[in-house]
């Protein structure tokens, strides 16, 4: 098996779709226009790593009420303190910082909608 992608739905796909393609450096790779208005969304390898959907034939979660532990989606990122000052600046919220016995750092966020998202500064990626 290889992973395809990972879908979470969301009240505002296309306003959240905006915000991680102008602040997470995501690109959307396949798009429809109706709804749900999916949105399938690459990092810059060009995988897809996430599918975007407001789907009103049920509730969207309340992201803000699940805890960052319990799911969260999380991206390498070469300086996490720079990308954490970033996007508060854009409207997310610090939940946690940590640093790993060996030294790595990860910074939990949400997003504006209250999506967990975590940045992670390894020292030895995977």
């Amino acid at each position: 098996m290889k992973f395809e992608h990972f879908a979470i739905n969301v009240a505002d796909v296309r306003t959240t779709t905006q915000w991680y393609v102008q602040h997470l450096g995501l690109k959307i790779v396949r798009s429809i226009e109706h709804a749900p208005y999916t949105k399938f969304l690459a990092d810059e390898t060009d995988r897809v790593v996430i599918e975007l959907y407001s789907n009103t034939t049920v509730v969207a979660p309340d992201y803000f009420t699940i805890p960052p532990l319990n799911f969260h989606i999380a991206f390498v990122a070469a300086n996490a303190k720079q990308v954490e000052e970033s996007l508060i600046a854009a409207g997310a919220t610090l939940f946690k910082e940590e640093t790993l016995p060996d030294g790595s750092f990860l910074v939990m966020m949400r997003d504006p909608w209250g999506v967990p998202l975590q940045f992670c500064q390894r020292t030895k990626p995977f």
